[in-house]
């Protein structure tokens, strides 16, 4: 892979483009939970099978990482994108044409497919096009990751007020998939084929501890994401929020999301040793889910305030992590592929067990206590990131 330094222009335009299709990464899972209520007016679903329409994208991103790589290399890093991009598109849009639970769902997979195949792609691509400056790039990066699921989240309910209708809240987000294939496709001449390589990119980290320990550290926080987006917009409605007021603070925390993404990388960029910026941010998750359980309704902007600093500057801080046991671009895209395709399957299933806890106890705070519980854990796990030895743990 060429590096793009040479050419500002084009480094630039690379970046808009990475930004915009990164912008689709997230609005067909983050609109659901705002507009749970309507949907489940319309098609019957229990909370147990809602849980579903964020779990198995999830858990497809997960198993999708796994030959994303593989049809990057076979097709091309442009090609694979826009064929993904397309995918998301079409399984968005097709959303106002769903009568059933199983249609709702099969869109959510066939976006989470999409979804999967760009996010194996692009931390390599940043790497090998930004090295001077890869974890400033991978959070302008997850930044657009998380943007768009504050779009989506805020004003999902505010089109379904407008137009009346649940599906079109849902399947206006195809509008951006369109927006980030005309400008995607312009970036052609950035990508030269790519050398052909012999050995998998990720089967060696299968037998690798250190991979492992990545993978579930990245799983379990993106655990917390997933319950979040998925859980928060409802557990305010049952708390007796209006819909579209519930939609909102989950974009306000998906905006403190933004923040961090931009913020935290940028910090740690500085340092070699990025541990103490790691825990600082699964403090504030802690503070946060302490807050939802305990005073729900006091100062209420307060904590997806403290969850939206800590979950935003926590995912591209759990890829950084990755990409700097490496230096080699391939080989550090083929272990943050690995990771992610792990991890995702690890917090794919969260939603479910919530969900599960909900319908079974009927309140979502035994869920929060469960999440709190296991970031305590991950701080236990920062502790064995220690750059000194990345090289003897991941020749």
């Amino acid at each position: 892979m060429e590096n793009v330094h040479a050419k500002p222009t084009t480094a630039l335009w690379l970046m808009i483009s990475v930004v915009l299709v990164a912008l689709n990464l997230r609005p067909s899972m983050a609109a659901v939970g705002p507009l749970l209520s309507s949907i489940r007016g319309e098609v019957p679903l229990s909370f147990s099978a809602a849980s579903l329409l964020t779990m198995l994208p999830v858990m497809a991103m997960g198993l999708a990482m796994f030959f994303g790589i593989g049809l990057g290399k076979r097709f091309g890093e442009h090609r694979s994108i826009v064929l993904a991009l397309v995918l998301i598109g079409f399984a968005t849009l097709s959303r106002l044409f769903l009568d059933s639970a199983a249609e709702l769902i099969l869109s959510a997979i066939a976006a989470g497919v999409g979804i999967a195949l760009i996010q194996a792609l692009l931390p390599a691509l940043i790497k090998s096009r930004f090295s001077d400056n890869v974890s400033l790039f991978m959070g302008l990066y997850v930044t657009a990751i998380m943007g768009g699921a504050a779009l989506a989240a805020s004003f999902s309910p505010f089109i379904q007020v407008q137009t009346g209708s649940w599906r079109i809240g849902l399947a206006i987000w195809a509008v951006l998939a369109v927006v980030a294939l005309l400008f995607w496709s312009a970036q052609r001449a950035a990508f030269p084929p790519l050398p052909q390589t012999g050995a998998d990119a990720q089967a060696s980290f299968f037998g690798n501890r250190r991979a492992w320990l990545l993978a579930i550290f990245f799983g379990l926080g993106t655990a917390s994401y997933t319950c979040v987006l998925a859980w928060l917009a409802p557990y305010y409605v049952e708390q007796g929020w209006s819909a579209q007021n519930a939609g909102l603070l989950l974009g306000f925390l998906t905006a403190m999301e933004v923040v961090s993404g931009l913020l935290t990388p940028a910090i740690a960029n500085r340092r070699q040793d990025k541990r103490s910026v790691v825990a600082v941010l699964l403090v504030l998750i802690i503070a946060g889910f302490c807050g939802l359980i305990l005073s729900p309704q006091h100062l209420t902007l307060l904590w997806p305030c403290l969850l939206g600093l800590g979950i935003g500057g926590l995912f591209p801080m759990s890829l950084i992590l990755s990409l700097d046991h490496l230096d080699n671009p391939r080989r550090a895209g083929g272990l943050t592929a690995f990771v992610q395709g792990i991890g995702y399957l690890i917090a794919g299933i969260s939603p479910l067990i919530a969900g599960v806890i909900r319908d079974q106890l009927g309140s979502f705070e035994w869920a929060w206590w469960s999440l709190t519980a296991v970031v305590v854990v991950m701080l236990l796990m920062v502790l064995r990131f220690d750059p000194r030895h990345y090289a003897r743990h991941i020749r």
